[in-house]
C-alpha cells in the first residue's frame, strides 16, 4: 500500500508540472486565421501600400522578431559599436535556449558575422540570444533597444518582450507586433543593402570545420519557388500561426509583403506569392518608361565631316563646271603639239608671203 500510494503521488506531482508546462504553453490566445490574421505589400521604394487587407490586426511575430535584432546590429556595426569579426564566447545561459538552434555549447567562441548567419538562417535562438548579450551585456537591454528603435522607426503597435520570438515563459508577455509594422521593420531593415546576404541563404554549414558541420537550412521557401526573392524571415509557434516578411525584386523594382498568423505554411506562402507578384507587376505597369538620352553629335564625326568655308563651292557653281566639262572635247597632248606647230609655220608662211608681196610692188614702182 506505501508504495502504492507512493508511486500515486509521484504521478500525480508529474502530472501537474507537465499539465502546469501545458497550461501555460496554451494560455496564449491562438490568434491565426485562414487565409492569414493580417498582410500588406509594400513598394520598397517609396513605402507605398499597394494592397492590405486587416494589416493593423495585432498578433505575434514569432521569429520574424529577429528581423529587429538584425538591424540593431547593423546599426552597431555601422556605428563602430562593434565589429562583424568580434569574438562572441558562449554562456552557460545562451546554452541552455530552447526551440530553434545551433546547440551553442558554453565557452565556444564564434564571430559576430558567423552567429548572424546562425540567427538569420537557422533561426538559431541560441545565436540571437548570443549576440544579445554580447552587444548590451544582457537580454533586457537588447530588449529595451529594440522599442526605442520600433518607436524611432514608427512601428505603432509593435511591442517586444524578447530577443528570439519564443512563446512567453509564466508571468512574460508575448512580443506583438501587426502586418504593417513587419513591413515597416522590412523596409528599414533594407536600407542595409547586405542585409540581404544573410536573408537570402538557403543553405550553410555552422562549425565548418568539425567533423560533422551542422548543416543550417533556412524556413524560407519562397528563396527557391519565387523568381527575384532574397529575403527576408519567417516566423511560427502554435498560437502565433505560420508568418512571412518576403521581399523579391524585378527590374530594379521592389516590392515587401508580409503575411501575419496564417494556419498553414503552405497558406502563407501561397499568399506571399500572390501578394508578391501583384505588387511587382503593378510596380511595373506603373513606373515611368525609362527616358531615352539624347544623344548629341559625335563632336570627332563632325571634325571629319567639316570642310573650311574658303573650300566649298555653291551647288550652283558644281552644277555649271560639270556642264561646261561636257562642253569640250579632250584633244590628245601629242596631236595638241603638232596641230600648234602647224599653225605657227603657217602663220609664218603668211608673213613671208606679205613680205614678198609688198617688196615686189615697190620695186614696180
Amino acid at each position: 500500500m506505501r508504495k502504492s500510494a507512493f508511486i500515486f503521488w509521484v504521478s500525480a506531482i508529474a502530472a501537474s508540472l507537465i499539465l502546469g508546462s501545458i497550461s501555460t504553453a496554451f494560455a496564449l490566445k491562438t490568434v491565426s486565421k485562414s487565409p492569414y490574421l493580417g498582410a500588406i505589400v509594400i513598394d520598397a521604394d517609396t513605402g507605398k501600400v499597394i494592397s492590405e487587407d486587416h494589416a493593423d490586426e495585432k498578433g505575434y511575430p514569432a521569429s520574424m522578431i529577429k528581423l529587429m535584432n538584425l538591424l540593431i546590429l547593423l546599426d552597431a556595426v555601422k556605428a563602430g559599436h562593434i565589429s562583424l569579426a568580434d569574438q562572441v564566447t558562449i554562456s552557460a545561459k545562451v546554452s541552455k535556449m530552447g526551440g530553434s538552434q545551433v546547440y551553442l555549447k558554453e565557452k565556444e567562441v564564434f564571430p559576430v558575422e558567423e552567429l548572424i548567419y546562425a540567427m538569420m538562417v537557422q533561426s538559431a535562438n541560441d545565436a540571437a540570444l548570443a549576440l544579445a548579450v554580447h552587444y548590451t551585456g544582457s537580454q533586457e537591454v537588447f530588449v529595451d533597444l529594440m522599442n526605442k528603435k520600433a518607436a524611432e522607426i514608427g512601428m505603432k503597435n509593435t511591442v517586444f518582450h524578447s530577443v528570439h520570438g519564443l512563446p512567453p515563459s509564466k508571468n512574460s508577455n508575448p512580443d506583438v507586433t501587426t502586418a504593417r509594422d513587419m513591413a515597416i521593420l522590412s523596409r528599414e531593415l533594407l536600407k542595409y543593402p547586405e542585409a540581404l546576404k544573410y536573408t537570402s541563404t538557403e543553405v550553410r554549414e555552422f562549425r565548418p570545420d568539425a567533423t560533422e558541420p551542422f548543416i543550417m537550412r533556412t524556413h524560407n521557401h519562397l528563396l527557391k519557388s519565387f523568381e527575384g526573392c532574397d529575403g527576408l524571415k519567417t516566423g511560427y509557434f502554435h498560437a502565433a500561426g505560420f508568418s512571412i516578411a518576403a521581399t523579391a525584386q524585378k527590374n530594379n523594382l521592389r516590392a515587401i509583403a508580409v503575411v501575419l498568423g496564417s494556419t498553414t505554411s503552405k497558406e502563407r506562402d501561397k499568399q506571399a506569392r500572390l501578394l508578391l507578384s501583384k505588387a511587382l507587376m503593378e510596380l511595373m505597369i506603373n513606373s515611368p518608361a525609362p527616358a531615352v538620352a539624347q544623344k548629341g553629335p559625335d563632336p570627332e564625326k563632325i571634325k571629319s565631316e567639316t570642310v573650311e568655308p574658303e573650300t566649298v563651292e555653291p551647288e550652283e557653281t558644281k552644277t555649271a563646271v560639270q556642264e561646261k566639262e561636257v562642253e569640250y572635247i579632250r584633244i590628245p597632248k601629242g596631236i595638241f603639239n603638232v596641230a600648234v606647230t602647224l599653225n605657227i609655220s603657217i602663220i609664218i608662211l603668211l608673213f613671208a608671203a606679205l613680205y614678198f608681196q609688198r617688196s615686189k610692188g615697190n620695186r614696180l614702182r
